[in-house]
Order: C-alpha cells, then structure tokens, then sequence
C-alpha cells in the first residue's frame, strides 16, 4: 500500500461507475486511506462483467462471457485485494474442433518462450503444413516493432502472405475474436499485443482464466471490501451533472435522490456514457476536443446463447470451434459445478458480428443449435429444455487504425477530475483488463501529490525463456 508523506486528514473521493474501472479505482484509494463515495446507476457492481436472474430461464446467467489471462496483472492484481482469486478457473490449453468433431489442442510445452506453443501447434490438425508455416512466419515477424500504426490488420495479413485457412482458423477466429472487430477494423499494433502476451511471451502470459462462480457474485467481493473500509455505495443512483466549485475546492455532484460533495472525482463510465454527462460537466479548456474524441468511437456487438440440455453433451469446460458463426464453447456445468445441474447447460459466444447481432432471437438459437451438433453429436438425442439469447449491442469499442491518438489520459480538463475506463488510453483493447489497468492509472494521478511513491498499476509479467533478449 502506498505511504502517506505526513499524517494527513482523509479525503473523499467520488467515483462514478461501478464497472471494473470503477471498482478497481475505488478499492484502490480505499486501502489508501481515502473516503470513497462509489455511484452506480444499477443496483449491483460489475458493469458490463455482471449476471442476473434471467426471468425467462429462471437462472443466473452472465451478460456474457467474461475472460482473463496470466498477462492480466492488473485485472488479478485487483481480484487479489478484494479476496476473489480463487473464484477463477485456470486452463493453459485451447481445444479447436472442427466439424465432424476432430479436435486439436493449442498450449505449452516444456520448451522455452517462445517456443514453447510449437509442438502443439505443428501437430495441430486443424491446420495444414501451409498454414502452419504462414503462422510461424507472421509470429516472426510479430515480434518486431510495428512498421505503420495506420494499417489494418487484414492488409498486414494480405502483405504476410496468410494461407485463406491460417486467416479463417486463427486470425479471424482466434485474434480478432478476442479483439472483437473485423479484421479490416483491427490495428496492428493491438492484434500485435495479443500475439505477445497470450502465445510468446510466456506460458504463464497465456494461461487463460474464467470466473466458477456468477460474475455478480464476483464483484461482491469489492463491494464487502470498500464497506469494511468506511466507503459509501451509491446504488440505483443516476448522476445528473457535477459542478466545480473553485473557492470550497471542490465537487458537488447532482444525482435524482440527492447531492454529493467530495475533493476529487473520478468518472468511471464506458464511452457512450461519458459522452451523455459531458453537457452536464463545466466547461473547460479540453472539453469540447473530449467531446470529439469520444464521438469517433464505434461499439461492436457480443452475443450469447445459453442452451439446458437434459444429459451431458461434453466433458470439455471450454472450446474454440471453427468454421462456423459461434466461435466459443463454455461448459458451465464444468467451469461452475456449484450449479448441480443434473444435464448440461452450455453457452456459446458470438464474436464480432452485427449479422448474427441482427438475428430474431428463434433465428439465433436454432442456427447455434444446428452449427453445435456438428462439434457434439450427443447434441442429436439431447433434449433442449431452456434457452436464452443475449444481445450485448455495446460490448466494446474498436480499435480501428488510428483509435490511439483518440484514447485520453486519466487526467481530465476539470481540476481534482480524473477519467477511467477501458477505452482510456492504458495501451490495451477493451478487455477487463484495460478497465482495471485505467481505475489504477487514475487512482496514481489523483494521489500523485499526497503519497509518498504512489503506485497502484500492476507490473507486466516480465518475459520468460529466450522472450528475455528478442
């Protein structure tokens, strides 16, 4: 915990936004000492990352589903202070199947990073000598400094010479699934970041994580620690507009149910709803270039459908499949046993695409239905007894060539005003990840003055094996 220079009387901060951004800020300056006063327009932590009782099913089911990596420090850096790092399973193995059901696995070997993913990945049937060949040589050259920040990464592929399956199988699939665009709206230099961490730098970098327990499950853990440390939550609390008041040296913020005052402020919104305040904030130097700013960011969709099924279907907790509209298979009766659930009950994510996005919700079960009883054919005898489709029209935003000149800092045009959110310039895409590394950044700038060595960011996992030089 960072060292205050002098003994100094508390000071409150006001965070708006109960999304990771938020909550890793909030905890963050709780530990430090300060009084935080956290507003959520909802009435349970989380965001975008929650769950909830779905009427229709009548199950808890997550908004969608959520992942973490090894690389993620800031993300388990944050878990480990609210005491919920033990609420994620671990795998360092990708399951590809094709249909017809022939699998491949992808993962570590006892070889050095980077070498360590080749094994798997040269006796991948998934992929053909061809392919294999492409793959190694763009890895190569991904380990280069990016040569123009301006190109898309379907032309970088085009100019790397990618066999047509090599860009379905993986760039497509894999990459710009995790990236959540197409590939003609993705940056190099992000699709680049994404090689790096989960495939070169370590086999502990791409270890990947999902929660075993409902996400809003998760985050109550944040909301019992900043209650053990005098914070005040603020649900169901929709703030209206915040004023500067220079001479008190302070905020007042308007919500429906009443008025808040605090030092520092802190706002913790996704794009499109920093945007909606932005009128209700002062006017100052910087705020209408903010305002323009924001305004050439783009949402892309995630959707998922949520299948009971009375027997077992599979014993994998998870799956890439390929070839097809739905790319990822999740087992929840593996990944969170608490469940009992005497079948099966499967999610199946949907990345990137607005044409899956657009489908009625009969449409976007049955098309995920039939393309699953290619992978599984337990699928033609199972009996379907719930389903639910979950559109997430604002999962996250592009990151189109170009997108990081728009990113701002945590800094803000106010004075004692400091922004979070995973679009927030932290150098990552729109991961969980980005969302905590910003509520940490922004944390260090508001206590930059008053503690003594103020850090909160998480270090990057330092590269292992022959990484360490290249």
């Amino acid at each position: 915990m960072p060292k205050a220079r002098q003994q100094l009387e508390p000071r409150t901060v006001t965070v708006i936004g109960g999304g990771v951004s938020g909550m890793s800020a909030a905890c963050a300056l709780a530990e430090a000492g300060y009084r935080v006063q956290l507003v959520e327009r909802r009435g349970y932590l989380g965001g975008r990352a929650s769950s909830y009782l779905h009427p229709g099913v009548n199950e808890v089911i997550d908004n969608c589903q959520h992942v973490l990596f090894g690389c993620c420090t800031n993300l388990i850096g944050f878990y480990k202070r609210v005491g919920v790092e033990n609420k994620i399973h671990w795998t360092t193995e990708m399951t590809m199947i094709e249909p017809g059901g022939r699998r491949s696995m992808l993962g570590p070997s006892s070889l050095p990073a980077p070498l360590h993913g080749l094994p798997k990945l040269l006796s991948a049937h998934a992929f053909t000598l061809a392919d294999k060949i492409s793959l190694a040589r763009a890895f190569r050259a991904m380990m280069k400094p990016v040569e123009d920040e301006r190109e898309s990464l379907a032309n970088w592929l085009r100019r790397h010479k990618q066999t047509p399956s090599a860009v379905e199988r993986f760039w497509r699939l894999v990459i710009a699934s995790a990236l959540n665009a197409d590939l003609d709206a993705i940056a190099v230099p992000y699709a680049a970041k994404v090689i790096r961490e989960l495939f070169m730098n370590s086999p502990q970098a791409g270890a990947m994580g999902m929660s075993s327990v409902p996400l809003s499950e998760l985050y109550g853990g944040a909301a019992q620690f900043l209650k053990d440390r005098g914070a005040e939550l603020h649900f169901n609390t929709n703030v209206e507009s915040a004023e500067w008041k220079e001479q008190a040296s302070q905020w007042t913020i308007h919500t429906r149910t009443g008025t808040l005052v605090s030092e520092f402020l802190i706002i913790a919104l996704p794009f499109e709803a920093m945007q909606r305040l932005l009128p209700h904030l002062p006017v100052a130097p910087g705020s209408e270039k903010l305002a323009q700013q924001i305004q050439r960011f783009e949402h892309w969709p995630i959707c998922s459908v949520h299948l009971w099924f009375d027997r077992e279907i599979t014993n994998l907790p998870h799956a890439v499949l390929l070839d097809r509209e739905i790319h990822w298979m999740y087992n929840k009766s593996v990944l969170q046993p608490w469940r009992k659930s005497k079948g099966s009950y499967l999610e199946l994510v949907q990345s990137a695409s607005r044409k899956f996005a657009a489908l009625e919700r009969q449409q976007a079960i049955d098309q995920a239905l039939g393309e699953l009883a290619e992978f599984f054919p337990a699928i033609k005898e199972a009996k379907v007894e719930k389903a639910a489709l979950i559109k997430e029209v604002r999962a996250t935003f592009g990151v189109p060539p170009g997108i990081d000149r728009l990113r701002p800092p945590s800094t803000s045009p106010w004075p004692n005003c400091f922004l979070a959110g995973d679009w927030i310039a932290t150098g990552w895409p729109s991961t969980m990840e980005s969302a905590a590394r910003s509520g940490h950044l922004a944390a260090e700038a508001l206590s930059a003055s008053r503690i003594e060595d103020c850090r909160f960011l998480e270090p990057d996992l330092e590269p292992q094996g022959l990484m360490r030089w290249l």
